[in-house]
């Protein structure tokens, strides 16, 4: 009854702490005598006043006992513990109580009988007597098995004599051994493991999910076997050993068998599963905590298979970064391996009181190490040595004293960094077994990818066909298209495939390319994108990739939020998980984990029970040479200390990413923050949060993949044994928008909303059609903005710059933002901007009017105009210039070749690239820097003083009054007209001729069938005098009026 309400752990360290220290703990166990069944380190013990329950401590864990024998138990246990504890208790009793098959045979009768003379040999030296007194006053029968025991009853009297007869001579023989009794007891152990390694394995009969019979066999020094039918014992096959077993999880049976039934489910380091049924939840614990238990004494001494069976205080360990009872060379070795920093400090168990800590660091300049005591009491308090306050946990420990400095033995000292165990941590926590061989290593060009190491297979320029675009990278262009091949007996082979071209503004990263491609052409992983091979042909350089035919992740689910569930979507981590695992084994990092890097092959079939399929795309341009903007604009997938120097590039970088694209599938592919806001770096600087889940399992893992500390985050395979937990029959009764994150919990920061119009567009959705036009400066573009990439997206305009100077990208900004103020249904619509490589390439993003200039629409269809619709043109025109001098703009580049049909009975105003806005205290705007100008729409005053109004902008109204009814021709145009009265001019000179025409009253000529009221108000517009032009209200009217005498 003592019993009551203890926890297993407590129990253990109750009976080991007299002599036993925690290194050696976890090599015990708990079994229950009636059936054998051993309690996981979890068990938290109910004791029924009317059961009479037996219990055994024991060793459960025996790793390749020979070595165990040979250089464990001598170095580490005392004699006295080996005596009394280990050899008659266990192995010795388990050996002649026949706990274990042991084969009765005559071969065999004489290994048994050689045993039964070691042990009265033991037996003899521990009583200071002769081995003859023992065998005259113990019956030998007593040193052997059961079963032999009956066995040599069952003979008659005339051979029972004859064995007993030549065990006394060997026991004369021997008589005068000088082995000790600790020879004589190992020697004892290590005979028992070459005749009954039985002995140290245990066995679970079990059924599979097609109600097949199974044994499954746990040995230390092998792994997991298992044999179906009959087959003899030894016969068995191995399916994995333990550092192989990602994760173990536990659920309740067929509801058809039994109600107590539980079905283990084994993940290997492969994605294979082995599911078992056992037959109670206490069996399939007892074998958990087996598998469990080796992994954490051979693989990884700070990890668990599975949270049912793990022990309260591996997992405080665990979530305070708390190495187990590593030595205290190891601890030193690991801090100088880490770089000796000051402040970095690890915490550790103690390897020789249960209740103590150490807090292990570097202090001083010459480096030395101090070790301060942590105490935990009975209560549960954790004291620091010297200090008065207690705390509840390790946590609230370190994180109060991560504020103050600490003293010691004359050093200040501060605690800024925890160094966590690590998984690849080789400490005297684990065991090294005799048929655990050295590791492999990778090909150097895995370990770092120098361009001289580089592999991948060449793809000649003609066996491809380039077909239609598919967006655009950073810094590539996108398309699909075929690559063929011939084949062994000369067919041509056709396939799909993925072309990434790199954009030759960019050429100064082929390398960090060809590097990506080099990498993803070594590694061969099933959710891992296939890489055909790279084509360079001139100064174009390709990279010819697997073609996923449902496209990115991110757009995947936009599309599909409706049909796409919280199963769909774990499935799809838990892929990636895999993915990432892999390469994290082989010591990889990809830096770009994202969802759009994320290529869905195949949809989910629910019919069939298909899952969907994913492949991780290639990184692109490594971190380490992107420029700073790039970086802030991937914030936050690139992580915090990337940002701050990309040389901090490591393992932990891919689990931030992972972290934040688990965040992009919760959300349906949303974006985690606005992108408009240049204030993103803030993000990291004020350490904040992606909005988290309501589902706490789920937050949780997202936010410990996201920790600012990079050695805080979990390895995958503690990932995937995390996102395996949460396929739980609870699962099912969450419903979709637990799944999603909260935005409203992240107040003070922009997280991005998705509800509304995108103000600024992403470059890789941007299809191109075709161009619409190009300048000196800058050019149009036709494309479709396609986010969901199915053909369905918007037709916009997109304009950009031919030269990226910081003065015309200073220009740029300054006409994006004037349009961006202009709503008015005259003038083309702002939709967004588009940036890229960092806000160092910039479009605008327009509505698309189909019907292109006025200019040309003129030109086009003359035939179909009379005056009226000019009119209705004019007016139109005027309106929007009107607005526009409302908000104190000027245009300064009013002509038809400016303004855009959108129908034929509407027009927009366009191009504000000359665009100024009016000072508040003046009415005219003074041009002072240098640029070209179109000078035969300028007014005298632009043209002698650079001086520019909404008076100089009516003059130029009045030459788009004469383009309309000269219907654009250019044999008519300004610039034709005046080259008419003096083409000996050039250059400068012909501003100077053009300002001496108009000084002498020279204005364009009336077009032929033009009003006469139309040409009155085109010289109206041309004024000499600024104060005697029009007001564009004024020229509204004027224009309205002639238009409605048109209708008679």
């Amino acid at each position: 009854e003592m019993l009551e309400g203890w926890l297993f752990a407590e129990i253990t360290v109750f009976i080991l702490s007299p002599g036993i220290g925690p290194v050696y703990c976890s090599l015990f166990g708990l079994m229950r005598e009636s059936d054998r069944i051993w309690f996981p380190p979890s068990h938290i013990f109910k004791v029924d006043p009317a059961a009479n329950e037996n219990l055994h401590f024991r060793i459960r864990f025996a790793v390749m006992f020979d070595w165990f024998v040979r250089e464990v138990l001598p170095l580490f246990l005392s004699f006295i513990l080996i005596s009394r504890l280990f050899f008659p208790v266990q192995w010795r009793s388990d050996f002649l109580n026949g706990w274990v098959h042991i084969p009765v045979s005559h071969e065999s009768q004489e290994e048994w009988l050689g045993m039964a003379v070691l042990d009265m040999m033991r037996l003899a030296k521990e009583g200071g007597l002769s081995t003859v007194d023992i065998y005259n006053d113990t019956s030998y029968k007593s040193f052997l098995p059961k079963c032999m025991r009956s066995r040599i009853q069952e003979y008659n009297i005339l051979t029972r004599k004859r064995i007993r007869y030549r065990f006394r001579r060997f026991i004369q023989q021997f008589n005068d051994c000088k082995a000790t009794v600790r020879n004589l007891k190992l020697k004892y152990l290590m005979n028992l493991e070459m005749l009954l390694p039985a002995l140290y394995s245990e066995r679970f009969h079990v059924t599979d999910l097609s109600a097949q019979e199974v044994t499954i066999v746990v040995m230390g020094n092998k792994g997991i076997l298992w044999s179906t039918g009959k087959e003899e014992p030894g016969e068995e096959e191995t399916y994995c050993d333990f550092p192989e077993v990602i994760d173990i999880s536990i659920k309740q049976g067929n509801k058809e068998g039994s109600a107590e039934s539980r079905v283990v489910t084994l993940t290997r380091q492969d994605n294979q599963i082995l599911e078992l049924e056992f037959h109670s939840l206490s069996e399939a614990l007892s074998f958990a905590s087996l598998v469990d238990g080796y992994y954490r004494l051979v693989a990884d001494a700070h990890h668990y298979l599975c949270k049912e069976i793990a022990s309260p205080r591996l997992m405080e360990c665990i979530q305070s970064y708390c190495h187990g009872p590593v030595s205290m060379e190891f601890t030193i070795g690991k801090l100088r391996r880490s770089g000796n920093h000051q402040g970095l400090y690890i915490l550790r168990c103690s390897p020789r009181d249960y209740n103590k800590y150490f807090m292990s660091f570097v202090v001083g300049t010459m480096v030395d190490y101090k070790h301060c005591q942590i105490v935990k009491t009975e209560e549960g308090k954790f004291i620091l040595s010297g200090a008065k306050r207690s705390f509840g946990s390790l946590r609230e420990l370190l994180h109060c004293y991560q504020k103050e400095a600490l003293r010691t033995d004359g050093y200040t000292f501060q605690l800024t960094r925890c160094c966590p165990p690590s998984p690849r941590d080789k400490s005297n926590l684990l065991v090294c077994r005799n048929n655990q061989g050295a590791e492999v290593p990778l090909s150097p060009s895995l370990h770092k990818h120098n361009i001289s190491q580089m592999v991948f297979h060449k793809i000649r320029k003609e066996d491809l066909v380039i077909n239609e675009s598919l967006g655009q990278g950073t810094f590539t262009k996108i398309f699909c298209g075929v690559r063929k091949e011939l084949g062994d007996y000369g067919e041509i082979h056709q396939m799909n495939v993925v072309i990434k071209i790199l954009d030759k503004a960019h050429r100064n990263f082929s390398e960090s390319f060809f590097e990506a491609a080099s990498m993803m052409s070594q590694l061969s992983h099933k959710h891992l994108l296939l890489n055909y091979g790279v084509c360079v042909c001139g100064d174009e350089n390709m990279m010819v990739q697997e073609y996923g035919k449902f496209g990115s992740l991110d757009i995947y689910l936009k599309k599909n939020k409706s049909c796409v569930n919280i199963t769909w979507k774990l499935e799809v981590a838990k892929q990636l998980a895999w993915a990432m695992h892999y390469l994290e084994d082989k010591n990889l990092i990809h830096g770009n984990v994202c969802a759009k890097n994320v290529l869905l092959i195949r949809e989910e079939d629910r019919k069939t029970g298909s899952l969907p399929f994913i492949k991780l795309s290639d990184p692109g341009i490594s971190v380490t040479v992107l420029p700073r903007e790039v970086l802030v604009e991937r914030i936050p997938w690139v992580p915090p200390e990337c940002i701050e120097n990309p040389q901090n590039l490591s393992l932990a970088t891919d689990k931030w990413g992972y972290g934040t694209t688990l965040w992009e599938i919760c959300s349906g592919g949303d974006k985690p923050l606005s992108t408009l806001d240049c204030s993103k770096n803030l993000f990291y600087e004020d350490r904040h949060q992606l909005p988290a889940p309501k589902w706490t399992e789920l937050a949780n893992l997202i936010n410990s993949c996201m920790d600012y500390e990079p050695s805080h985050r979990p390895s995958f395979r503690a990932v995937i044994r995390d996102l395996n937990s949460l396929f739980t029959p609870d699962y099912e009764l969450l419903v979709e928008s637990d799944m999603v994150p909260n935005r409203t919990r992240g107040v003070g920061f922009p997280w991005s909303s998705e509800n509304q119009e995108p103000a600024q567009f992403e470059e890789r959705h941007l299809i191109f059609l075709k161009q619409l036009g190009k300048g000196n400066f800058g050019s149009v573009e036709m494309c479709r903005y396609d986010p969901l990439q199915d053909s369905t997206g918007e037709v916009v305009a997109v304009k950009k710059l031919q030269h990226s100077t910081a003065e015309h990208l200073r220009d740029f900004e300054r006409e994006i933002e004037i349009l961006k103020s202009l709503q008015h249904e005259n003038i083309v619509r702002y939709k967004g901007v588009c940036y890229s490589a960092g806000r160092r390439n910039l479009r605008l993003i327009m509505e698309y009017l189909p019907f292109g200039s006025l200019r040309d629409y003129l030109i086009k269809y003359k035939d179909r105009f009379d005056s009226k619709k000019l009119l209705h043109y004019a007016s139109q025109i005027c309106k929007g210039m009107d607005y526009l001098a409302t908000k104190r703009y000027i245009h300064r580049d009013l002509a038809t070749r400016n303004i855009l049909v959108e129908s034929e009975t509407r027009v927009k105003i366009g191009d504000f690239g000359l665009t100024k806005v009016l000072p508040q205290d003046k009415e005219y705007y003074t041009v002072r820097e240098p640029g070209e100008s179109p000078i035969f729409w300028y007014a005298p005053e632009s043209l002698t003083e650079s001086k520019f109004s909404v008076a100089s902008d009516v003059w130029s109204f009045g030459v788009v009054l004469y383009e309309l009814f000269t219907y654009s021709d250019k044999s008519c145009s300004p610039p034709v007209f005046m080259d008419k009265m003096g083409n000996e001019k050039q250059g400068q000179m012909i501003v100077y001729h053009l300002i001496d025409l108009l000084k002498q009253g020279y204005r364009l000529p009336a077009p032929a069938n033009c009003p006469k009221e139309i040409h009155k108000v085109m010289m109206e517009c041309w004024s000499s005098d600024p104060r005697l032009r029009p007001m564009f209200k004024t020229l509204i009217h004027n224009v309205e009026i002639v238009r409605d005498s048109k209708d008679g």
